[in-house]
């Protein structure tokens, strides 16, 4: 009996860890993260951006009990779960006191707030955002960015990452995804009205055949490219640019 009650304390303490929430009572402005390494950004209908941390009591430093992190650029965890948050009024300033491991957060983002996201550093995890309706702008250099059933407008950027991109039956553009080394991958609602702009420089361009995607004709010709594809979908509408240096772009219809 004891010997439950003590595993059943520790998954009590275990869980609490988990669960640790800091709160910002904003429903709009503009939410900017940098350098967090682990990240998951989901929309809800709150009125408030949480800030959840994912990590457990064994990711926590005993010997650190009762004091504050700090860091050089005069930040300090004023969350408790490894994060600066600046509330600059409508802009709100979000980094990780660690510079290679950092905290695994998951943060709730009204629908009227903004979110910008920056990475450059080599460490951390693929950006993962979903169920947001909200304009999403993202930038990073090692990372791939993961985006599920989110509506746009998008400005998705990265180096040596892979971006893939499900967007939600509601779609508000513009829409940009751009790689230098990684594949995109987008998968469209089937009666989306949208102009694409496909583009590779070394991959291949591969569209989804029941999508239908018209190619514009110079008289009775087709112009056919190979590492350029501009298109249009259901007469054209939302401008969309898809593009890769070295991998493929992939467009799938849902």
């Amino acid at each position: 009996m004891k010997n439950q009650s003590g595993i059943l304390a520790a998954i009590l303490i275990s869980y609490a860890a988990v669960g640790q929430e800091y709160k910002l009572a904003k429903s709009t402005g503009r939410l900017e993260i940098r350098e967090v390494n682990n990240v998951t950004i989901e929309g809800h209908s709150g009125n408030e951006i949480v800030f959840t941390s994912l990590d457990g009591s064994r990711d926590k430093d005993d010997r650190a009990q009762g004091l504050r992190a700090v860091s050089a650029m005069g930040l300090e965890d004023n969350t408790g779960i490894g994060l600066s948050v600046v509330d600059k009024g409508t802009t709100f300033e979000v980094t990780q006191l660690k510079k290679m491991d950092g905290p695994r957060v998951k943060i709730l983002v009204p629908k009227g707030v903004t979110v910008s996201y920056r990475h450059t550093s080599p460490h951390g995890s693929d950006i993962k955002v979903r169920n947001t309706e909200s304009e999403l702008d993202i930038s990073t250099v090692h990372n791939g960015v993961k985006l599920s059933n989110v509506t746009g407008p998008l400005n998705i950027r990265t180096v040596h990452g892979e971006i893939e991109a499900d967007l939600g039956a509601t779609v508000k553009g513009p829409i940009s995804l751009l790689s230098q080394h990684g594949f995109v991958d987008i998968t469209l609602p089937s009666t989306l009205k949208a102009t694409l702009d496909l583009a590779t420089s070394w991959g291949e361009i591969f569209v989804d055949p029941a999508l239908n995607l018209e190619i514009p004709k110079d008289g009775d010709w087709v112009k056919y490219g190979s590492n350029k594809v501009v298109g249009k979908l259901n007469g054209g509408g939302l401008e969309f640019t898809l593009g890769s240096n070295h991998g493929n772009v992939y467009v799938r219809k849902k």
